[in-house]
């Protein structure tokens, strides 16, 4: 029986679009199972387009867990909700898998499960290091999952509680990073604009520049452009590192990166974000984009 949309009121929805992004099956292929074995009975608008709920994606992403592990969707079908969780969990016992991790970190997210997500990320911390967790794992799972809080399919709770479960984490790996002590250890500034709080990729960039022995002044979010300037004539920073995830449309990007390569025309200013990533490549000279944590590790011991 379809659902109604009245039973969705107090979950995230989701169009088949979202779903595909999250689960990584394609929309069509998602269509083909709900038509021949009804995995999942989506709602529909009243102009009859899908809406999917928390528990159709948590679905989906178990199914897609076993499907990579060579169970058949036919087989797959036939299984009651315990028994396919049972299977999963079995699955999941290679807790070096990434994607099935950034799976199964994603459910935890949608059931708010703190246990479950700290279990997760824990597990895979202690196989991996921190360090390849968080590019293996961490940062796809908010790149998978960012689109979504932009465009409000996915409800401010969800994005506040895996944040700050996992700011804990990072503040903790900074913390036990010794500060280096070396009078020409390179320094770096970093901060958000004004009115950016998605902090999470500048505190992690924040942990591999201290951790590579360079010394890190770290402003934080929504930093004013004048606390900017006058932080820089007190402590003289070699480089500057910036992140742009929602708070400025194009058109202000532009004019705010302009802004920084005049205000400060002798040193790089790294940036990355969102914004960047999907809507720039041409920079300023002064002025480069930093793709991934991965680039930026290799770009650090040239510094």
């Amino acid at each position: 029986m379809k659902k109604s949309l009245d039973t969705l009121n107090f979950m995230a929805s989701y169009s088949i679009k979202e779903l595909e992004n999250l689960s990584g099956i394609k929309a069509h292929t998602i269509r083909i199972w709900e038509k021949r074995y009804g995995i999942i009975k989506p709602a529909r608008t009243d102009t009859n387009i899908r809406c999917y709920c928390d528990n159709d994606l948590k679905s989906l992403l178990n199914i897609a867990i076993l499907n990579r592990y060579g169970m058949r969707i036919s087989d797959i079908s036939k299984l009651s909700d315990s028994e396919i969780t049972e299977k999963v969990i079995n699955a999941s016992s290679d807790s070096s898998n990434a994607e099935n991790n950034i799976e199964n970190l994603v459910v935890a997210m949608v059931e708010m499960d703190e246990y479950k997500f700290d279990r997760i990320l824990s597990r895979y911390i202690m196989h991996e290091g921190f360090e390849n967790s968080v590019i293996r794992v961490i940062f796809p799972f908010f790149e998978k999952i960012g689109l979504l809080w932009q465009t409000g399919s996915i409800n401010p709770a969800h994005e506040h509680f895996v944040s700050n479960l996992f700011r804990q984490k990072l503040m903790v790996a900074i913390d036990n990073i010794v500060v280096t002590e070396s009078q020409t250890a390179k320094k770096l500034l970093l901060f958000l604009p004004e009115a950016e709080y998605h902090e999470l990729a500048l505190l992690f960039y924040n942990y591999l520049i201290k951790k590579s022995g360079r010394l890190v002044y770290y402003l934080g979010s929504s930093v004013p452009f004048e606390d900017v300037v006058e932080t820089s004539k007190m402590v003289n920073p070699d480089f500057l590192f910036t992140s742009l995830t929602s708070s400025l449309n194009k058109n202000e990007v532009i004019e705010y990166l302009n802004n920084l390569s005049q205000t400060f025309p002798f040193q790089k200013i790294f940036v990355t974000g969102l914004q960047i990533k999907e809507n720039f490549t041409e920079l300023p000279s002064n002025v480069l984009k930093v793709s991934s944590p991965l680039d930026f590790v290799e770009t650090l011991k040239n510094l």
